[in-house]
């Protein structure tokens, strides 16, 4: 199993098709295979050695899919980073994973150098951008013309692909650890769960630093079908590429499928070429999706649930569960049942399997399942047990196979589809030099599912505005993570018998009335 094997297929089966559309480029899978040769060639010019994290800051682009096989071509693991992260985030990622090269494109260029100051490692930044290059950094085209192509490192199965971080519990990110088997086998789960086939065209909407628009990297190359590439998501832009590129399927997480129907653009735009909607990361309402079937009426729509270290699908709820009045109630609440890639069980807190029906931890098994987390042994032996990943999300199994989910057992918050660890907030806040201690809970979002809030203890006799500790955390962490509202509280938080901040009681007011704890 082997990343550089589905390129190589697509370039054999559909050598003239069109493997990449951006901006004003095309080219053809033939062209894009002969590229990632050269690239690979030019990074190891550079000096990547087997093994060695290659990291990219970037928005969405046809360079970001070249990267991603050339990367893993040279023996080399791929370290896509949130766009949205401040340069602390950024810093600490590369520093964590001792990256050694960095690629930078036209948005990120300002602030690479800065970045690369923080860095001890770092070495190397690479402009893959469409403007002059910068003073400092070596350019993207030129290297790789230069280059000879290389040939194939050969790495693959169980061989780290690339390292993916996420929020972290101690308040710093960590890095997921994915294989070359995580990849193939997802991208495979994923063409039969999505129904992509021979000739499909897929648009990159969704942030491709995130695992849920990676995964159709392998994926959409594994049927040789088209990758159109918009920079970024903005609902008129997302519109105008459907419009434009007539893309047979493309994935929108709830927020951004909302944007997308309430523009003015939706009712002047044909989007009859759009077989498949999916959408996942977090829930969407039951409301939101009968007005999705009334806009898409030629469309099908399935769900996704999983996380970044399951490659990232666990869980589908299929095309025919998106039905107007289905025949099973309440099956649009579900996260849908376990993929041809997993199996799942339900576990109470001595990890025995629980009775059908009832209410304990997700684990979830099978080959896509993350090789743990990067330098983090012991965090690594806290989740997975036995090869079962301990999802941290709490919910049951009906008696054909749903899963429901109840609420997290994880101190995490979902806004907008973004994850948002309470523990890095709180380390930010607590950088304050006013705040005494504080604890971050989700609350719900009409918006964004859930909102990140924060409940404030000061020092005494000391002040901070709702806005001086907003402008604080915004230097900190990135925007999604800064809180959304504040509440400043005098008397001490409540405590469980371990000494530990009874979050559990601090939420309630804001979740009661409400069928699970989490949206």
């Amino acid at each position: 199993m082997q990343i550089t094997s589905i390129i190589r297929r697509a370039a054999q089966i559909n050598p003239d098709g069109i493997a990449t559309i951006c901006k004003d480029r095309q080219q053809t899978w033939a062209q894009m295979l002969a590229r990632v040769a050269k690239l690979a060639g030019a990074l190891q010019a550079l000096g990547m050695q087997p093994g060695d994290r290659v990291a990219l800051l970037s928005l969405n682009s046809d360079r970001y899919l070249e990267y991603f096989f050339a990367v893993v071509w040279g023996g080399g693991a791929m370290m896509p980073m949130n766009v949205r992260w401040a340069p602390a985030e950024c810093a600490y990622a590369l520093n964590d994973a001792g990256a050694k090269i960095l690629l930078v494109d036209d948005a990120f260029a300002p602030a690479a150098q800065t970045i690369k100051a923080r860095t001890e490692a770092l070495e190397t930044l690479v402009f893959c951008g469409d403007g002059a290059t910068p003073g400092g950094m070596v350019n993207y085209e030129d290297i790789l013309n230069a280059a000879a192509p290389a040939p194939d490192a050969g790495r693959s199965h169980d061989d780290m692909a690339g390292i993916f971080y996420t929020g972290g519990t101690t308040g710093f990110p960590k890095g997921v650890m994915l294989s070359h088997t995580n990849f193939y086998v997802g991208g495979i789960s994923n063409v039969s769960e999505m129904l992509l086939h021979d000739g499909s065209v897929y648009l990159h909407a969704a942030p491709m630093f995130h695992i849920a628009d990676l995964v159709f990297f392998s994926a959409v190359t594994f049927v040789a079908g088209t990758h159109v590439v918009i920079p970024m998501f903005t609902p008129d832009a997302t519109l105008a590429a459907i419009e434009a590129h007539r893309p047979s399927h493309v994935l929108l997480v709830p927020v951004m499928l909302q944007m997308v129907m309430a523009s003015e653009r939706m009712a002047q735009t044909d989007t009859s070429s759009l077989e498949i909607i999916a959408y996942g990361a977090s829930p969407i309402t039951e409301a939101a999706l009968s007005r999705a079937f009334e806009l898409f009426p030629t469309s099908k729509f399935l769900q996704a649930f999983g996380q970044t270290e399951l490659s990232p699908v666990a869980t589908i709820l299929g095309t025919e569960h998106h039905v107007p009045g289905g025949s099973k109630p309440g099956i649009l609440r579900s996260a849908g049942r376990p993929t041809r890639a997993v199996e799942i069980r339900i576990l109470d807190s001595d990890y025995n399997e629980v009775a059908q029906g009832q209410v304990g931890q997700i684990a979830v098994k099978g080959p896509v399942t993350m090789l743990g987390y990067w330098n983090q042994p012991e965090v690594t032996a806290q989740t997975i047990r036995d090869g079962w990943v301990m999802t941290g999300d709490a919910g049951y199994m009906d008696d054909e196979g749903f899963v429901f989910l109840m609420d997290r057992l994880k101190d995490m918050i979902v806004s907008g589809g973004e994850n948002v660890y309470s523990a890095e907030v709180e380390n930010a806040i607590g950088q304050h030099p006013s705040v005494a201690t504080s604890a971050v809970i989700g609350i719900p979002c009409d918006q964004w599912g859930e909102s990140v809030h924060a409940i404030i203890i000061l020092k005494p006799d000391m002040a901070a505005s709702e806005d001086e500790i907003k402008a604080h955390c915004h230097t900190l962490i990135a925007g999604y993570k800064c809180p959304r509202s504040i509440e400043y509280r005098t008397e001490p938080f409540p405590l469980s018998g371990a000494n530990k901040v009874l979050k559990t009681e601090l939420r309630k007011p804001f979740w009661q009335g409400r069928d699970r704890q989490i949206s």
